[in-house]
C-alpha cells in the first residue's frame, strides 16, 4: 500500500524556542508563548511546525546538547504544556515535528557521566573513548588530527581513565558510538516516546555524520579546521542504522523525517531519499544554495552570487525530479537573516518578497523560519561578549590568534554570525518587541530596529511582508502545479535575473525576480507573453507591460508570478 505522502502538501513553519514568545514572564521564550500565538501560526497558512531542540540541555549549543531527550526544557516548560501545544496545533491542523538529535548528546548527559568514570562502566561504549599517545614530553595527544567543527580539537582528554572521547562539534557534545546496538535502541526508544504521545515526525540533526570510518585515521587532505570530516559526512554504516529505524519505529507511524546532510550533492542524497523499498528518509535539507556568498561556511564570506545560488536551485530541482521531495528553505537558526544576505536592507521590503517567490514556487515542501515572514534583518554586535553562540566564539578566537585584527573580526561577525537569525521574534512596538514584558531583561537583545519591524505593524498594511507571505502560501497550496509540475529554469547566465517556470498539462506558472537595486529588461521566455498571462502576485502596486521593443521592465528587486491556464 502506498505510503501517505501528506509533508508533500505541506509547509512547515520553524520555531527556534528560546527566541519566539517568553509567555511566563522570565525573559526566555518559552511553550507557553507558542500556545499564545498557535492561531497566529495557523494564520499564515502553514500546515506544520518544526521545534528546535526542546529537551533538557545545559545550553552550551542551544538545545541541540541534549541531557535527557524525554523531558522539556523547564524554561521552556514541560510534557504537560507540551501536550497542550501539540492537541492544539493538532485542532489547527497544523502537524509537528521534533528535532532529532542523536550524533551527539550534552556532555551533563546521563549516559556520558557514566561513560568517563570507567573503561569498564557500561555506558562506556556509548561514546567514541580512544586512547591517545604521548609526545616527548609525556604529555597525551589525541588519536588523530581530526577538527572539531565548534572548538578546536575534536578530542577532549578525560585523565581519570587516561582516554580521549570524540566530539567533532562543542566540547560539551560528545559523539554517541552509534556502532554499539544498544545505542541504536536507544534511539528507537526515543522515537517511539515521542511518536506515540503524537509528534508527527523529525527534522534529524547532521543525521550523515552518525557512521565514522572505521580505526579513525588522521586525515591530510582536509584544510585545518575541517580535518576529519570526510571520514564521517556519509559514513559507512549510516544507511544501514537509518534502515533499522526505519524498519523497527518509523514504519509504524504515520510520520515523516527530513535529515539535515551537510556538504550532502543530489547523487549523496539519493540513496537516501529516493522514493522506493530502500528510502530511509523523506527529505533532505541541503546547504548548497545557502553558500551563495561563501565557501562551506558562513565565516569564508564571498560577494553574493546570484548564478551560484540559481544553480543550486536548479541542481537540486532537475535531480530530484520523479525521483525525490525536495526540503524548501531560505533562512533558518544556522544562518544569519536572509534579507541582509541575499536581499538588500535599503529596499526590505522588495526583496523580502522577492526571496519568498524565489522558492516557495519550486516543487518540494517550504520550511519558513520564525521572523523571516516579517522580514527581521541582522542586527549589530559591539564585542564579541555580545555573540553567545558557541560557533562564533570558536571564530573570535581562531581568527584573533591568527594574527587578525578584532575590528576585522568582528565585521565578519556581523556579517556572519548564526545569532543574528537568534533575536527574539518582534511582535510589537511595544518594549522589548512584545517578546517579554517591559521591564523584563531578554535572554539576548532585541534587534533595535523593532520599532518598525514587527508582526503588530505587519498585520496592519495590507502590502506588508507579512500578508506577501500568506498570499504566496495560498497561492501555492491553490495551484496543482506546484505540487506536481516540471521545473524549468530561464536567464541561466544572468546575474541578475531569476527566472523559472513550473509546466504541468493544463497548467503554467512563470516567477519571475530581479536580484538588483536598479530597473532590469527582460525578454519574456517564448510561450510566456505577460499579457497572457494572469498576474496573481507581485511585489509593487502596479505591473507594467511588455514595451514596444519586446523588454520587460522591472523595477529594483521586483518580483512577479504569473499563471497560465
Amino acid at each position: 500500500m502506498e505510503r501517505n505522502r501528506w509533508y508533500k502538501d505541506a509547509v512547515f513553519y520553524q520555531i527556534w524556542p528560546r527566541s519566539f514568545k517568553d509567555g511566563n514572564g522570565d525573559g526566555i521564550g518559552d511553550l507557553w508563548g507558542v500556545l499564545e500565538k498557535l492561531d497566529y501560526i495557523a494564520s499564515l497558512g502553514v500546515t506544520g511546525i518544526w521545534f528546535s531542540p526542546l529537551y533538557v540541555s545545559p545550553q552550551a549549543d542551544y538545545g541541540y546538547d541534549i541531557a535527557d531527550y524525554k523531558a522539556i526544557n523547564p524554561e521552556y516548560g514541560d510534557l504537560d504544556v507540551f501536550q497542550q501545544v501539540l492537541d492544539g496545533a493538532h485542532a489547527r491542523g497544523l502537524r509537528v515535528i521534533m528535532d532529532l538529535v542523536v550524533n551527539h548528546t550534552s556532555s551533563e548527559h546521563p549516559w556520558f557521566k557514566e561513560s568517563r568514570t570507567s573503561r569498564d562502566n557500561p555506558y562506556h561504549d556509548y561514546y567514541i573513548w580512544r586512547d591517545g599517545g604521548r609526545d616527548r614530553e609525556g604529555n597525551p595527544t589525541p588519536p588523530n588530527n581530526w577538527d572539531s567543527l565548534f572548538e578546536g580539537r575534536a578530542w577532549e582528554y578525560e585523565p581519570a581513565i587516561d582516554q580521549w572521547y570524540l566530539h567533532v562539534f562543542a566540547k560539551g557534545q560528545p559523539d554517541l558510538n552509534m556502532d554499539n546496538p544498544a545505542v541504536r535502541a536507544e534511539v528507537e526508544d526515543i522515537m517511539r516516546f515521542w511518536l506515540d504521545m503524537g509528534v508527527d515526525g523529525f527534522r534529524e540533526d547532521v543525521i550523515t555524520f552518525i557512521s565514522k570510518v572505521e580505526g579513525m585515521p588522521s586525515d591530510h587532505l582536509m584544510v585545518p579546521g575541517a580535518r576529519g570530516l570526510r571520514f564521517y559526512e556519509n559514513g559507512p554504516h549510516v544507511h544501514e542504522y537509518l534502515e533499522q529505524f526505519r524498519d523497527n519505529v518509523l514504519s509504524h507511524y504515520d510520520c515523516m523525517t527530513v535529515g539535515e546532510a551537510p556538504m550532502i550533492t543530489p547523487d549523496k542524497a539519493l540513496p537516501f531519499i529516493e522514493e522506493g523499498p530502500n528510502q530511509t528518509l523523506d527529505m533532505m535539507f541541503t546547504f548548497e544554495h545557502m553558500c551563495a556568498d561563501c565557501l562551506f561556511t558562513d565565516y569564508v564570506p564571498l560577494p553574493f552570487n546570484l548564478r551560484k545560488l540559481k544553480g543550486a536551485f536548479s541542481k537540486w530541482q532537475k535531480e530530484l525530479d520523479g525521483k525525490a521531495w525536495n526540503a524548501l528553505y531560505i533562512e533558518n537558526h544556522d544562518h544569519p537573516r536572509v534579507v541582509s544576505r541575499y536581499g538588500s536592507e535599503a529596499y526590505r521590503v522588495e526583496s523580502a518578497k522577492l526571496l519568498a517567490a524565489s522558492y516557495l514556487f519550486q516543487k518540494g515542501t517550504p520550511f519558513v523560519y520564525q521572523g523571516q515572514e516579517i522580514g527581521m534583518t541582522n542586527t549589530h554586535f559591539g564585542s564579541i561578549d555580545e555573540v553567545p553562540d558557541v560557533s562564533a566564539q570558536n571564530q573570535y578566537r581562531n581568527r584573533m590568534a591568527s594574527g587578525a585584527k578584532e575590528s576585522d573580526v568582528m565585521a565578519l561577525i556581523n556579517r556572519a554570525a548564526r545569532d543574528h537569525s537568534r533575536t527574539p521574534v518582534q511582535w510589537s512596538a511595544e518594549e522589548n518587541a512584545g517578546f517579554c514584558p517591559a521591564g523584563v531583561e531578554p535572554w539576548f537583545a532585541v534587534n533595535p530596529n523593532y520599532h518598525g519591524i514587527n508582526v503588530a505593524a505587519a498585520e496592519e498594511g495590507e502590502d506588508s511582508i507579512l500578508n506577501f507571505y500568506r498570499k504566496a502560501i495560498a497561492l501555492r497550496r491553490e495551484l496543482p502545479v506546484v505540487r506536481e509540475g516540471s521545473y524549468k529554469e530561464f536567464k541561466r547566465v544572468s546575474n541578475e535575473l531569476y527566472v523559472y517556470a513550473r509546466e504541468m498539462e493544463g497548467q503554467r506558472l512563470l516567477v519571475i525576480c530581479n536580484f538588483a537595486d536598479h530597473e532590469t529588461l527582460m525578454r519574456p521566455p517564448a510561450g510566456y507573453d505577460p499579457s497572457l498571462g494572469e498576474l496573481r502576485l507581485g511585489n509593487y502596486d502596479d505591473a507594467p507591460g511588455t514595451r514596444p521593443d519586446g523588454f520587460l521592465p522591472l523595477r529594483p528587486w521586483e518580483c512577479r508570478v504569473y499563471v497560465y491556464e
